[in-house]
C-alpha cells in the first residue's frame, strides 16, 4: 500500500517525539519535512531519515489544520448515553481515531486493545480503564500512545478518567489484526 506524501517547509518551532523511540525534541522553523501520514488528530514525518510524530495541535507548524478532539460515532443524546454498553462502543469509535506512527492502522484494528473497562468510582466519577500492547515491547511510543488515548478518551461523554495500562502478556503478533487492517496492509 503507497501512502501519498507530501514535503513542507515548517513555518516555526515544532515540538515532536522521534519514532520508535519515543524522545521528545523540536525541529526548526524552515525545515523541510515530508509529511508520511497524517492520521487521526497527529502527523509522521520524516526529517533527515528521522520519523517522528507531530501532534495535531502543531498542525500549523506543517501548515496544516488541526482536527478537532470530538467523540466518534456518537450517536446518542446526551440523555441516553451512560450505559455501559454504549460508553464503551464510543470509547473503541474513539480509539479508532489513534493511529500507530509507523504503521497507517488505528490501534483497535492493529490489535493493540485488549479490554475495555467502565468503572464507577466511589466519588461517583466513571473511569474508563484501557489494557493495551504495543506491536514491540521495547517500543518508546508508548507514553505517546498512552497520552493520546486518554485525551480523546475523556472527550466521551460519560468518561470523567482514564487508565491506559500497557501489557506484554500475550505479546502482540500480526495474527491480533482484523481483517480489514490486514487486508489494508497486503496480507490477506
Amino acid at each position: 500500500m503507497k501512502q501519498k506524501t507530501e514535503q513542507v517547509t515548517l513555518l516555526r518551532d515544532c515540538p515532536a517525539v522521534l519514532i520508535p523511540a519515543g524522545l521528545p525534541g523540536t525541529l526548526l522553523k524552515g525545515s523541510k519535512v515530508l509529511i508520511t501520514q497524517a492520521l487521526g488528530d497527529s502527523f509522521t514525518v520524516n526529517h533527515n531519515g528521522q520519523l517522528l510524530r507531530v501532534a495535531g495541535r502543531d498542525a500549523d507548524a506543517l501548515g496544516k489544520q488541526a482536527p478537532p478532539i470530538t467523540p466518534q460515532g456518537s450517536e446518542h443524546s446526551a440523555q441516553e448515553q451512560g450505559t455501559v454498553e454504549q460508553t464503551i462502543e464510543q470509547v473503541r469509535a474513539q480509539l479508532k481515531t489513534c493511529y500507530d506512527p509507523e504503521i497507517p492502522i488505528n490501534i483497535v484494528d492493529l490489535g493493540l486493545i485488549y479490554q475495555l473497562d467502565k468503572v464507577e468510582l466511589l466519588d461517583g466519577r466513571r473511569l474508563m480503564r484501557i489494557t493495551m500492547t504495543l506491536t514491540a515491547a521495547g517500543c518508546g511510543m508508548g507514553a505517546v500512545l498512552a497520552d493520546d488515548i486518554r485525551q480523546k478518551v475523556l472527550a466521551v461523554p460519560g468518561v470523567d478518567a482514564v487508565e491506559v495500562e500497557m501489557v506484554y502478556d500475550p505479546p502482540w503478533s500480526r495474527e491480533m489484526m482484523s481483517d480489514a487492517a490486514k487486508l489494508q496492509l497486503g496480507l490477506l
